[in-house]
């Protein structure tokens, strides 16, 4: 028997290589949509550490190692609302978004938008914010820094300046800008319609409320694996009617960077720990200059 020729062995173990780092270490996908532009632009090509949530091994769901994503990640996950709800975890399609609500996080969320064929919460709608005038410049560098776009300044009102900011925006602002940070709703009364969603925890109670009951149902239905359903304005689990409901896995609110952009958890709801595959973490490819390789932000 012949032996191998060494170029034929070079070649087999490049090929091996390649093949156990997409498995286990690192891999790539596309830029399907403008829902994450500024950070990343349609037809990009990333990275994605397939390491920083735990290893996953290949055809399961499941983690070893296991980490939380962390606030701000934009992370590359499974579809956890497919029209095939039997479809494996692992062959379901691939979503990318930015974590802005990590396990027990409370997001204050208002606007009623279909979520899995129901009614359900959006944290994105606009609403004017007034902060004084003094605060300008600081607030421009933020969101300069955050990639807020699309904000200019729409008035004035009693010595303050006025822009329109989504809830989470107005979130994001005050966590950069901390204590220095006077953002206030221009209409107090506005915040009538705005209900606290806790973001359940594994191990953690969260107490059922008309504007959560359907996305908790829907959770706890598909991703716990539970009889749910809601009946004369209660949710039912297995049979009986629950005021709260302890969680066996830890669940994330992913956003869109566009707020028009559905394309995230108002569309699809929670998504669990056991659909994420890593973090973004490098361009390897864009048409747009300067941007070969650059971290993911």
């Amino acid at each position: 028997m012949k032996h191998i020729p060494i170029y034929l062995k070079v070649l087999l173990t490049a090929i091996l290589i390649v093949l156990l780092v997409k498995t286990f270490a690192f891999t790539s996908c596309t830029i399907p949509s403008t829902g994450m532009e500024n950070s990343l632009y349609q037809g990009e090509k990333i990275l994605v550490n397939k390491w920083s949530y735990g290893l996953r091994l290949p055809f399961t769901s499941a983690h070893f190692f296991s980490k939380r994503a962390e606030r701000g990640d934009i992370v590359l996950f499974n579809n956890p609302n497919p029209a095939d709800k039997e479809a494996p975890i692992f062959s379901r399609e691939l979503f990318i978004s930015r974590c802005v609500g990590i396990p027990g996080d409370t997001l204050m969320l208002n606007r009623e938008l279909i979520v899995t064929g129901k009614r359900s919460l959006s944290p994105d709608s606009k609403q004017l914010y007034a902060y004084p005038y003094e605060l300008e410049d600081s607030l421009q560098s933020v969101l300069s820094q955050l990639g807020i776009q699309d904000n200019p300044l729409v008035g004035y009102s009693k010595g303050h300046h006025v822009r329109s900011f989504s809830h989470y925006e107005a979130y994001l602002l005050r966590q950069k800008l901390g204590t220095g940070c006077k953002l206030n709703l221009l209409h107090e009364n506005d915040s009538a319609d705005i209900h606290p969603l806790v973001i359940p925890s594994r191990g953690k109670a969260v107490k059922v409320y008309p504007w959560n009951m359907t996305l908790l149902c829907n959770t706890i239905l598909h991703h716990e694996n539970r009889r749910a359903t809601i009946k004369n304005d209660t949710l039912w689990v297995d049979g009986r009617p629950v005021s709260d409901y302890v969680f066996q896995k830890d669940y994330y609110w992913m956003a869109s960077n566009n707020p028009v952009n559905l394309s995230d958890s108002r569309l699809f709801g929670l998504v669990p720990h056991d659909h994420l595959i890593g973090k973004a973490c490098r361009i390897w490819y864009s048409s747009r200059e300067g941007r070969f390789f650059q971290y993911v932000q």
